[in-house]
């Protein structure tokens, strides 16, 4: 049996003692394509050499959806972004509601989202997917929780990202659809996959709790996997996740929980 989707692994989060070459390097070796963050954390001479197929980038550096200012912001960092996913041949732009700063908590939380924001935010994604289309590149917006991990994102949910994508239908943005954040904020991993099929872009996995491989929480990945196949669904998924013990372990895990 083989897997229906192309996988890849984000190599932030693995073998974190290792030199980051190396883990891109690793990942090759180990047929997975590689997810990165903010490209500015690292040297692009490296990234070229490594050898890498990149999934995902994140595709601005700063800014926000809903407001003018912060619109504004995030349309000339993600043009910054472009350039840089030309030069390493970065399928898809990573987006969100707003920047994050450590740990994942929004620079600029955000508590109430207003219906003037919602507005505004479907305006910057129209000229974010002008963007793209201008330079033949995908942006994706993607999903998070703010239970756990991103509390004061503005647009985070499932429900907020399919919103703006359906409503925008453009080939240009599309949605990373990341379960691990479905899974804690909204559950129904298979219904939201069928809601979201026509604009899914990327799926990004972890299991819950723990945000490690498949196979140590509570979700069914290989279950999920049998369902996104009979939906038709064979597009990039990528694990978002920390290793429990060994990476390649963890890995080869991930692999079996989407081999059909």
């Amino acid at each position: 049996m083989t897997s229906p989707f192309t996988l890849a692994a984000c190599a932030e989060m693995l073998w974190q003692e290792k030199p980051f070459e190396w883990r891109l390097r690793r990942l090759t070796e180990l047929g997975f394509q590689c997810g990165i963050w903010n490209w500015t954390s690292h040297d692009l001479g490296m990234l070229e050499r490594s050898g890498a197929v990149f999934s995902s980038m994140t595709g601005y550096i700063r800014g926000r959806l809903g407001d003018e200012e912060g619109a504004a912001e995030l349309l000339a960092t993600a043009a910054q972004s472009v350039e840089v996913s030309k030069r390493l041949n970065v399928a898809r732009l990573n987006l969100h509601g707003t920047g994050l700063g450590d740990r994942g908590l929004p620079v600029i939380p955000c508590e109430v989202v207003t219906g003037a924001m919602w507005l505004k935010a479907r305006d910057t994604l129209n000229r974010i997917a002008d963007l793209g289309d201008r330079h033949g590149v995908t942006f994706m917006i993607e999903n998070l929780n703010l239970a756990v991990d991103h509390p004061g994102v503005p647009f985070a949910r499932i429900e907020d990202t399919l919103a703006l994508v359906s409503s925008i239908d453009r080939k240009s943005l599309v949605l990373n659809l990341d379960l691990y954040h479905v899974q804690i904020g909204e559950g129904n991993l298979i219904s939201w996959c069928r809601k979201s099929l026509p604009w899914i872009g990327e799926i990004q996995v972890a299991d819950v709790p723990g945000r490690m491989e498949p196979g140590t929480g509570e979700i069914n990945y290989h279950g999920v996997a049998r369902a996104l196949k009979a939906m038709g669904y064979s597009g990039p998924v990528c694990m978002e996740a920390f290793a429990s013990g060994d990476a390649e372990v963890a890995l080869q895990a991930f692999r079996e929980a989407f081999t059909i």
